[in-house]
C-alpha cells in the first residue's frame, strides 16, 4: 500500500503484551492521535481477548 502525498494516516503494528508472538496490522492518523495506540484484540493462540500495543 503506497503512502499517497499529504497523507496523514500510517500503519502500524499492534503487538500483544501478553505473549509477544501474536499481532495485528491497522492504521492510525498521527496527527490526531500522536501518543501509542492500545487496544483489546482477539489472540487465537491464547483464545482470549488482550491488550494489543502500538510497537515501531
Amino acid at each position: 500500500m503506497a503512502k499517497k502525498k499529504g497523507e496523514k494516516r500510517e500503519i502500524i503494528r499492534l503487538v500483544c503484551t501478553e505473549d509477544n508472538k501474536h499481532y495485528c496490522v491497522t492504521t492510525k492518523n498521527k496527527q490526531n492521535t500522536p501518543d501509542k495506540l492500545e487496544l483489546m484484540k482477539y489472540n487465537p493462540n491464547l483464545k482470549k481477548a488482550t491488550l494489543h500495543r502500538e510497537k515501531k
